[in-house]
This record gives C-alpha cells, sequence and structure tokens, in this order.
C-alpha cells in the first residue's frame, strides 16, 4: 500500500524526482523546465510517494480576482487512486476567495471537474511546439 503526502513546499521537490510526466506532449517539459514552472507560479501542490513526485497542480494567479489552473498531472501508475482528485481539492481550497478560477481541458475530462462545481466555458489557446 502506498502512502501519499501532500506539499507546497518547493524545497521537498528535487529535480530529479520529476520523471515520467507531460506523456504525449509534442514538446514535454524537462525535468528542469518541470521544477522552475513550479518554482514561478503563484500555487503548487504536489502528490509525494516518498520523495518521488508521482502527481502535481499549479496555478498562476493576480491573488485577487483570477487565477488559472495550467496544469494537474498524475503519472499513469498512479492514477484512478483518489490523488487527482486531493490535489484538485487542495488547490480549490488554496484559491477559495479568488473570484474566477479558469482551467482548460480535453472534453473527455470535463467530467471529471464539474464534480468541483466548475463549467464548461469556451476558450482560445496560441500552442508553440
Amino acid at each position: 500500500m502506498i502512502k501519499i503526502t501532500y506539499t507546497s513546499n518547493i524545497g521537498d521537490i528535487a529535480v530529479e524526482n520529476l520523471k515520467g510526466f507531460f506523456v504525449g506532449w509534442k514538446t514535454p517539459l524537462t525535468p528542469q523546465q518541470h521544477f522552475k514552472h513550479l518554482e514561478k507560479c503563484a500555487h503548487f501542490v504536489a502528490a509525494l510517494d516518498g520523495a518521488k513526485v508521482v502527481g502535481f497542480i499549479s496555478a498562476l494567479s493576480d491573488g485577487v480576482g483570477c487565477a488559472f489552473i495550467p496544469l494537474l498531472e498524475v503519472l499513469p501508475e498512479y492514477q484512478k487512486k483518489g490523488i487527482g482528485k486531493e490535489l484538485v481539492s487542495r488547490m480549490l481550497d488554496i484559491l477559495k476567495d479568488i473570484y474566477a478560477i479558469d482551467l482548460v481541458c480535453d472534453e473527455d475530462v470535463q467530467g471529471f471537474y464539474e464534480q468541483f462545481g466548475m463549467i464548461k466555458l469556451s476558450a482560445m489557446g496560441l500552442r508553440r511546439y
């Protein structure tokens, strides 16, 4: 049985423990870029199995009226264990005083986010592959 712990402290994260994420991305972030993302975003929560990062969520925010959740990922072998749900719940708690919280996701996972009270919106984006 695995014991997952959660942290929002960048000091608990080592670059070498950020492997296996961004599956299927045309241009995946390297572990070094991933670390820098976590370091620079307004908020993050990481799920740990020992020292290994097995999932994470991040948010960008002005701290007042709006926030954007650009990334939620759980390593494939750790999916379907409630880790993603816990990460979203913890992030929404961190952002509880923010008026507008947005994220962009594929249609096949919209139902996952609806359980948190999120509604479908339209979005635009640019990807520099």
